[in-house]
């Protein structure tokens, strides 16, 4: 019988899982009850469990015999969300929400592991790697920092995120890099305030920020290789807090993307070139603090080709888009494929065309738990091809 018939027979059980998980939402590095419920399964289904890294992170080990290491990884933690959905298992912790599907990851996972553990027709070791506060804490940085890979050893690794936008139980795989750096930043620009009927006797930092704003869209546009992907985005500009007066600064604060790490060592220097030039015309400063965030999720070949062949074995060549168009969206993943080849695949949960179906940080997301089989039997098809029985 086939991975994915085998799988299917317990659909149900990992359909309550993943709500139960959904109905629970932790935020990053508080991940308790999460890593509970995930630690109790591991040792149900009689696999070896750690934990400890990177406070709630969870480990589980099956070695059967000699051979290749590798490790599947999941990540645990919520958004600080309100939840809007109405469905019984909505979320029951304030301001918490599963709108990102590490719920639905979660499970896969552990359907992969009961599998793995019953079958075990594989000959190595599979690590299933259980990763908290993905979002915004770094916690695959803080598990890789505190010896995930020196206490697990992996020749390999791999990741998988559910996808809005492909088809339920499509997948999305490409080589180099399939995900963004994410950066952040706090430009100041400091003027002269005054009273605003007289505004000749001031330097307004408003005006010399919205010049700012436009000047620092040229560093993509004129300053950036025309293939080379950049995004600067200013998301919050604050001045004032009166009608009748002209502030003193302006703070402004925003994200910067990026896939080449030649580009984003360039950035921080570049966008503040640009920002001294405009504020020195304009009688005017800036001060800009640049913030590093996650790496570019970088796929190394060998390892994505392993994990295409997976896919295609398991739902064929027509449902895997080879190569997709990346994301400047970030992940914490990244921090593992620096410290081992691996791949981060895309797994499709629907469009937003799709009835209910509503994108990734959405207050109406939810995990379609259709695909919960597809996911768990890829990982299992992914294990018994890279690690075949002699």
């Amino acid at each position: 019988m086939t991975v994915i018939k085998e799988i299917e027979k317990f659909h149900d059980e990992m359909t309550i899982w993943r709500r139960d998980i959904h109905r629970h939402p932790e935020l990053a590095f508080e991940e308790t009850r999460t890593a509970d419920f995930v630690a109790e399964k591991l040792k149900e289904f009689g696999i070896d469990t750690h934990r400890g890294l990177a406070k709630t992170g969870v480990v589980g080990t099956i070695k059967n015999g000699d051979g290749p290491s590798i490790g599947l990884r999941a990540d645990l933690d919520a958004l600080p969300l309100d939840e809007k959905n109405t469905f019984e298992y909505t979320s029951v912790n304030l301001g918490k929400m599963h709108a990102c599907g590490h719920d639905g990851h979660t499970t896969m996972l552990l359907g992969a592991a009961k599998y793995l553990a019953k079958s075990k027709n594989f000959q190595g070791t599979v690590h299933f790697i259980f990763q908290p506060a993905e979002e915004g804490g770094g916690g695959g940085d803080i598990m890789v920092k505190e010896g995930l890979f020196e206490k697990f050893h992996v020749d390999s690794v791999y990741g998988m995120h559910n996808w809005v936008g492909l088809e339920a139980g499509h997948f999305g795989i490409g080589a180099g890099p399939i995900m963004a750096a994410a950066d952040t930043f706090d430009l100041i620009i400091n003027g002269k305030g005054g009273h605003a009927a007289m505004p000749h006797q001031c330097i307004d930092p408003i005006i010399v920020a919205s010049q700012v704003l436009t000047a620092l869209q040229s560093i993509s546009s004129r300053n950036t290789h025309p293939v080379d992907s950049l995004v600067i985005s200013v998301t919050q500009i604050h001045a004032g807090d009166a009608y009748n007066i002209i502030p003193d600064t302006v703070k402004m604060h925003g994200t910067v993307r990026t896939f080449l790490p030649e580009t984003r060592d360039e950035i921080p220097s570049k966008m503040l070139k640009v920002s001294e030039g405009v504020c020195n015309a304009m009688g005017a400063s800036c001060e800009l603090n640049y913030i590093h965030g996650y790496p570019a999720t970088v796929n190394s070949i060998t390892e994505t080709d392993i994990s295409a062949k997976a896919a295609i074995d398991l739902v064929g060549e027509d449902k895997v888009v080879r190569n997709p168009t990346p994301s400047m969206a970030s992940e914490d993943f990244s921090y593992m494929l620096q410290a081992r080849p691996g791949c981060y695949v895309w797994l499709g949960i629907g469009t937003v065309e799709d009835k209910n179906r509503f994108s990734l940080h959405s207050s109406n997301y939810d995990f379609n738990d259709h695909v919960l089989p597809t996911g768990a039997a890829y990982w299992a098809t992914l294990v018994e091809n890279e690690l075949q029985n002699s």
